[in-house]
């Protein structure tokens, strides 16, 4: 199953991660405060490498099929 990720972006937006994951925008921001999702701030944008979604999802994975 294929992520509806944008690839030509190096850090993705948290709508982005939003639209990504199908989660609202606090539940994004409640997986950043907690350290489950990687991300980091210029100025006052939160941005989220794509490597960091990915590992996301795969932990998620794991975790589930466990």
């Amino acid at each position: 199953m294929s992520t509806a990720m944008p690839t030509a972006h190096e850090a993705l937006t948290v709508p982005e991660v939003m639209k990504a994951l199908r989660l609202s925008r606090s539940k994004v921001y409640d997986l950043i405060r907690s350290r489950q999702l990687a991300s980091f701030t210029v100025g006052r944008a939160c941005r989220i490498s794509p490597d960091s979604l990915r590992a996301f999802i795969q932990e998620q994975i794991e975790e589930n099929a466990a």
